[in-house]
């Protein structure tokens, strides 16, 4: 009990210490989780103490979380914006997988001097995007449609190659090579990817149906049911030897675009306990680390064998994706500077660790300090970056911020709408809106004035409008607004 009591007394406050880290990161235009790494590292060996080194459960946790954070992900992506990119995101989920881990296996032991199984382990591992870096940094910049859905379906879809071949290759370098060598390893790998896209989908529409028909006594269990339905994708896929990370994903995708009851108090507590997955993640690979073994010869080989990968295998494997899709220049660069690396790489290298392959312990190192490294430089600079190329119009891109509060009892949605600064709205009157029949504009939260609006009443620049409409009419409402303002890619009716 004194240990369970200390759990509850130090939990707790690492949580609050790390989501203070969520608001510092904002500020600082770094991604939290490197501050949730930070915390982790304190409080392992090198600061208070609490020694964690064992890679077979960090694989296992690491796993379960990443799993939490490809549902979240899968549940807040909107089909009708990945559609269009499913096919380049594709290309680079798999593709460009493997031209990057090609590249710097030739780079790694040619250039840079590793072993070969070594150099081909380090391409392998950090040959994906990281879904958890990528969705928190990217939602915070207005992008086009096409550029953000891309790096986020990327995200979401490569994990499940990345960990394929990690494993194929741990088990060959340790002597458990998987029969029929390279092609066998290869019909092996397209065989689970394609049944956990399969199963995924199976799931899927399956979780639609039953949880569009099956009345729940509570709200609250709407969005622990979908969660759940999403993770069991992960499970049955375990079982039956497939992808799981490919299964939950489009799975929870499936469940993201069915039109659930509750369906955004699913996507919040999914966004909730995906923040929860991350800092747990993160945390607890800090505390893997271990400080005392990183040298200058590990800080130098991270660097150099980053430089390459960040400013010559990515650029190289985006062009060749891209060259099929008539992606303009300026996308294709951007697309080039946000592969961004996080979690993803560090769980990958506890692989080897787990299975006790010699130098895993300097795999791991090298790639801490890789992404360390790179993403403190690439996630900070991306708005920079984007605006540098052209990308960014916060008139278009980020008008009105949609935040529905369902009512489903009544059949109605109550709509919060923001106009920001560059909304093209502010000095407008309601009656020009022209809002569907029996919709409404109930209040106006004006700085600290709220009030009943009429048709005269002009629109400011952050004013809130609360919106009751009839739930058959959302995407009426929706429409009305964006009408307004030039284009569907103005809002977030998520």
């Amino acid at each position: 009990m004194d240990l369970i009591n200390l759990f509850m007394l130090v939990a707790p406050l690492v949580m609050l210490v790390a989501i203070g880290g969520v608001r510092v990161g904002t500020r600082l235009g770094l991604p939290a989780l490197l501050l949730f790494l930070l915390v982790g590292i304190i409080l392992g060996e090198s600061g208070f103490g609490f020694e964690f080194d064992d890679a077979v459960i960090a694989q296992g946790l690491g796993y379960a979380a990443l799993t939490l954070i490809l549902a979240e992900g899968g549940l807040s992506t909107k089909w009708e914006d990945i559609r269009p990119t499913i096919g380049l995101a594709a290309m680079l989920a798999t593709v460009g997988v493997l031209v990057t881990i090609g590249l710097m296996t030739v780079i790694g032991h040619y250039a840079l001097g590793l072993p070969l199984i070594l150099a081909l382990l380090f391409g392998a591992v950090n040959a994906g995007t990281d879904a958890a870096a990528v969705f928190s940094v990217l939602r915070g910049i207005p992008l086009p449609a096409r550029v953000r859905s891309t790096l986020e379906g990327e995200s979401g879809l490569n994990d499940a190659p990345t960990v394929l071949i990690v494993a194929a290759a741990t088990a060959a370098a340790v002597g458990e090579p998987q029969p029929g060598g390279i092609p066998g390893v290869a019909v092996l790998i397209m065989a689970q990817l394609v049944g956990g896209i399969m199963l995924g989908i199976a799931l899927g529409a399956l979780g639609v149906f039953v949880l569009r028909r099956f009345a729940l006594p509570a709200a609250g269990l709407y969005p622990i049911a979908a969660l759940a339905w999403a993770v069991l994708a992960y499970g049955v896929a375990t079982q039956i030897s497939v992808s799981g990370f490919a299964a939950v994903y489009i799975c929870a995708m499936f469940l993201g675009n069915g039109r659930l009851p509750h369906r955004h108090a699913t996507q919040a507590f999914a966004e909730g306990t995906g923040w929860l997955a991350q800092i747990g993640l993160f945390v607890m690979l800090g505390m893997l680390a271990s400080p005392s073994r990183i040298t200058w010869d590990i800080i130098l080989l991270g660097l150099v064998a980053g430089l390459f990968l960040t400013f010559v295998v990515r650029p190289v494997a985006v062009v060749l994706c891209a060259v099929w899709f008539r992606i303009p220049w300026r996308e294709q660069a951007f697309l080039s500077w946000a592969g961004l690396r996080g979690a993803v790489p560090i769980i990958l290298a506890t692989v080897p660790m787990a299975a006790h392959l010699d130098d895993a312990d300097r795999l791991f190192d090298v790639v801490l300090v890789f992404v360390i490294a790179y993403t403190a430089i690439q996630a900070p600079s991306l708005p920079w970056v984007a605006r540098k190329l052209g990308l960014v119009d916060d008139g278009e891109t980020t008008a009105v911020i949609f935040e529905p509060a369902p009512m489903d009892e009544q059949r109605a949605d109550l709509f919060k709408v923001k106009l920001t600064s560059a909304s093209h709205l502010a000095g407008t009157t309601l009656e020009l809106l022209d809002l569907p029949d029996n919709a409404d504009i109930s209040l106006v939260i004006r700085e600290d004035t709220v009030f009943v609006p009429d048709g005269a009443t002009v629109l400011r620049a952050h004013d809130e409008l609360l919106v009751v409409a009839p739930a058959d009419h959302r995407e009426a409402v929706e429409s009305c607004f964006h009408r307004h303002l030039g284009g569907p890619e103005h809002g977030d009716g998520r």
